[in-house]
């Protein structure tokens, strides 16, 4: 059992996660890296070095907005719950989830629309888009309600798709790479989840507040 102390925990971890990519052969730039790096730290899993991709300057797209104070706009509680709030409120920003909010209805009274993407409609419906931040971590029908409205003139600073799953995921997330009118990050085929969302989140918290990976 290790007695070492959590800056110590934090700062050997990423040691051994730039070793890592370094022996596989993956040199990333910065401020990329500082992501990928997350990610890795949450999932232990070296394969998302290979799996991210980002529009030019997504990463540099992100930070700038937090630190103009942006709206964060989650698809899913689980992601919501994640994010530091903490740091997000020392830049003035604000966190939403509208999944559960009493206007979006059951997908049979929705007409088969999704929770998830009613979300997004309502998220839209309510200014809380242009200029923000959304990190869809779960659900492959936000991001395609997402991008039919980025299509119709909605304009977020960074689109983070990372949903998981086998119907629906990794096509939304090609479809948002294919797009040249927002920012955007994903995770590509069928791998991401709501904890890889929080990690790319929380990851561009940090370089918002300049706090490096290996510190707590």
């Amino acid at each position: 059992m290790s007695s070492l102390h959590p800056h110590a925990i934090a700062a050997q971890s990423f040691v051994l996660i730039r070793a890592g990519l370094a022996e596989r052969g993956k040199i990333l730039p910065e401020p990329l890296s500082a992501v990928v790096e997350r990610i890795i730290h949450t999932t232990a899993d070296f394969e998302f070095a290979d799996l991210v991709a980002t529009s030019p300057a997504a990463v540099e797209a992100g930070v700038q907005a937090l630190q103009s104070g942006c709206v964060v706009l989650t698809d899913v509680e689980m992601v919501r719950i994640g994010i530091n709030r903490q740091r997000l409120e020392r830049l003035d920003g604000t966190l939403h989830c509208l999944m559960n909010d009493p206007a979006v209805l059951p997908a049979d009274a929705a007409g088969g629309l999704t929770r998830s993407a009613q979300a997004m409609r309502l998220a839209a419906e309510r200014g809380l888009l242009a200029g923000s931040i959304v990190a869809i971590g779960n659900a492959p029908t936000a991001l395609e309600e997402l991008l039919r409205l980025v299509e119709a003139g909605v304009c977020p600073a960074l689109i983070i798709g990372v949903p998981v799953g086998f119907v629906g995921a990794a096509e939304s997330k090609a479809a948002l790479a294919a797009t040249t009118t927002v920012p955007w990050l994903i995770t590509q085929g069928r791998k991401g989840g709501s904890t890889i969302a929080v990690a790319t989140v929380n990851a561009l918290l940090r370089l918002a507040v300049g706090v490096g990976n290996d510190e707590l």
